[in-house]
């Protein structure tokens, strides 16, 4: 038991416990401090990395097709939902569609999040366009931006050809309003387009306008110079940011593939060959097989780069519906297949036209379907008059007959008199007729040609109740006109 003698002694003992507690109270705020530091660090570098801004980076290289438009609007889109802070376009390109860049230019001027056009090494043309549709344009040294006067494409390895005044004139208006909507020269940007645009000290009259680099910038039409993308960043402020690669997805590369003009004038030319042999064919199911897979690739690419809709895929039926009616239930060629033709052309000269689409255009995309359509019927009336003689013809074509006496339900047996019987086609065979053998009036359909009235045939085959004519190349004995 401790007894207190003095007053002093107690006013010590008191002092003593006022230093311990405060002792065990700043061991217990350490603790707590060391305790929620080490349980804050990795929340604060999450978070300090979640703050780190966010670059996307697109490449725009080779020729530029309406295939890329979706990638750039993907970009576009991802980097707007992400709170992206750029988006870097690294531009190599001698140009390439004028609808295609129309459509990419419309996707730059209407985004949210800042654009930056890295020319490394040239724009040239429809990339021009692109890159002043960008809000800053930066360029590498020893490049290159201009030369964007539209030419007429021709037909493989024929050079391109001049288009008309208003096609230029269309044009000069596309590039002055960009530069405009970006606070550039305008009138530097219509002399890419135009050689009748005269800039003293720059350009004269007569000849087209291309940049470069150190001009450019003279010019005020390039914002600063940049030869890496990390320069590129540096000069935005943004060298610590997070850079996103952005490459196309296979779908994308196959949809540029098939939007292709030598593909899709392949797609075409397969697509109506294959249905039309298939219509004088029937029962041979492989060109009908080719011929659907063909058109559905086409009006696949083209759907999915925002060409072919739901009207474009209505005209081209009907087109087949009126050919299939001409063919087979209206005598000679007239109204219905004319009105095919035409049907046929629109749907898929419409398919290969986007927004921006100058004359010159509408008439190249209408030549080519004109084209295709004009080969696929020659291939289809060779393959249909000479297949069946070609030894893979023959393999496929089913030659088995499946006779009366054997069973089988067949034609009566008087008609197979007629086989190998001459004659002469009494109407046109389109492929369905009458024609005369041996002073008789017979129902006949030819076989996969057309036979025009007076023409000498021959019966080949009796299929049922089908008696199967050829033509003679020969004047027919026995027959009568």
């Amino acid at each position: 038991m401790c007894i207190i003698s003095s007053p002093i002694e107690w006013s010590e003992m008191k002092n003593d416990w006022d230093r311990v507690e405060l002792q065990h109270i700043i061991r217990k705020v350490i603790v707590i401090f060391v305790v929620g530091l080490t349980a804050i660090t990795p929340l604060w570098g999450s978070l300090s990395y979640a703050q780190k801004p966010i670059v996307y980076v697109a490449p725009i290289e080779g020729v530029i097709d309406l295939g890329l438009a979706p990638f750039v609007q993907r970009a576009l889109q991802e980097a707007d939902s992400t709170g992206a802070k750029a988006v870097i376009l690294d531009i190599n390109t001698f140009g390439g569609r004028v609808d295609a860049a129309v459509l990419i230019r419309d996707a730059l001027l209407e985004s949210p999040v800042l654009t930056v056009a890295f020319v490394n090494k040239r724009a040239i043309s429809a990339g021009a366009l692109i890159s002043l549709a960008s809000e800053k344009l930066v360029m590498a040294e020893g490049g290159t931006i201009g030369a964007a006067t539209p030419v007429q494409i021709g037909l493989p390895g024929t050079p391109a050809q001049p288009v008309e005044e208003k096609t230029v004139s269309y044009m000069r208006k596309e590039f002055r309003a960009t530069a405009e909507g970006r606070n550039r020269p305008h009138l530097i940007a219509e002399a890419m387009v135009d050689a009748d645009v005269e800039i003293p000290g720059l350009i004269e009259k007569g000849k087209l306008l291309t940049l470069t680099t150190k001009e450019a910038l003279e010019a005020h039409m390039a914002d600063f110079q940049a030869n890496s993308l990390d320069a590129v960043l540096l000069s935005l402020n943004l060298q610590n940011a997070e850079v996103r690669h952005l490459s196309e997805t296979w779908a994308e590369s196959l949809v540029r593939f098939l939007t292709h003009p030598i593909v899709s004038s392949l797609l075409m030319t397969l697509g109506i060959m294959g249905i039309i042999v298939e219509i004088r064919v029937p029962g041979f199911g492989l060109p009908g097989l080719v011929g659907f897979i063909s058109l559905g690739l086409f009006f696949w690419g083209h759907t999915l780069v925002r060409l072919a809709g739901l009207e474009e895929f209505l005209l081209v039926s009907l087109g087949l519906i009126l050919v299939a009616l001409e063919i087979f239930f209206i005598p000679g060629f007239g109204i219905a297949g004319i009105f095919g033709i035409l049907a046929l052309i629109g749907g898929l000269g419409l398919s290969l036209i986007g927004s921006g689409a100058t004359w010159d255009s509408w008439l190249s995309a209408l030549g080519q379907v004109s084209l295709s359509i004009l080969v696929a019927i020659l291939v289809a009336l060779f393959l249909l008059r000479y297949f069946q003689r070609l030894p893979f013809g023959k393999r496929l074509l089913l030659k088995t007959s499946l006779l009366s006496k054997e069973g089988y339900a067949s034609s009566p047996e008087e008609d197979q008199r007629w086989l190998g019987q001459r004659g002469t086609a009494a109407t046109d065979l389109h492929p369905s007729g009458i024609a005369h053998l041996n002073g008789n009036r017979l129902d006949v359909v030819s076989d996969g040609e057309f036979i025009n009235a007076g023409q000498p045939v021959e019966v080949v085959r009796v299929d049922g109740n089908r008696i199967v004519v050829r033509l003679l190349t020969e004047p027919a004995e026995g027959g009568r006109s």
